[in-house]
């Protein structure tokens, strides 16, 4: 069992504060002005640094812990999949696009799931850091969305994300390819 502090280490406070940004997000994506797409910008850029910063230390600094090891992932989906439902009645993303992501990230938890359970570990290969690197981008560019500096950052934000789905499939099925022997039961 693993003692508070080891629990309630920077990682692990750093992964907390990213699940805790997420409201903070939410209820800036509720006001209609251009200035609080910008303003949820600024913390979805904190949060995703938090995201690199957590991993770096606890792999560093040897402070890996079963609850960074659960809270990362949720806390990672639980930013993307927020923002981007709330980005959807402000009509800067078509529906079924965030449906093709959710359904990519269930879908692949899934995967890890049954895989894990038969003793394989199945890490994050170049695609899926590139779909999260894109994602990322796409979700910032979209979050300010409006015409700043001649640049279209709504276009943009749906390019990033356009391209982070190609590499969502690509992915997909690498993910799905290495795994199909624990699926098949072989």
């Amino acid at each position: 069992m693993q003692s508070k502090k080891q629990i309630y280490n920077l990682p692990n406070l750093l992964t907390m504060s990213r699940i805790l940004i997420i409201p903070v997000i939410f209820a800036l994506l509720f006001f209609k002005k251009e200035i609080y797409g910008i303003y949820a910008s600024v913390f979805f850029i904190f949060a995703v640094l938090t995201d690199f910063i957590d991993g770096y230390i606890a792999r560093k600094k040897k402070l890996v812990t079963n609850l960074g090891i659960f809270l990362d992932p949720i806390a990672d989906k639980l930013l993307v999949v927020t923002i981007l439902i709330m980005l959807i009645p402000l009509n800067r993303i078509p529906a079924w696009v965030v449906v093709i992501i959710i359904f990519r990230e269930i879908f692949i938890t899934g995967l890890r799931a049954i895989a894990s359970e038969k003793g394989v570990v199945i890490s994050a290969g170049k695609e899926g850091k590139w779909k999260t690197a894109f994602q990322m981008f796409g979700i910032f560019f979209l979050l300010i969305y409006y015409e700043h500096f001649n640049i279209n950052f709504g276009s943009i934000g749906l390019i990033l994300i356009f391209i982070s789905i190609i590499f969502s499939l690509i992915s997909s099925y690498k993910y799905l390819k290495s795994v199909s022997g624990v699926l098949l039961g072989s």
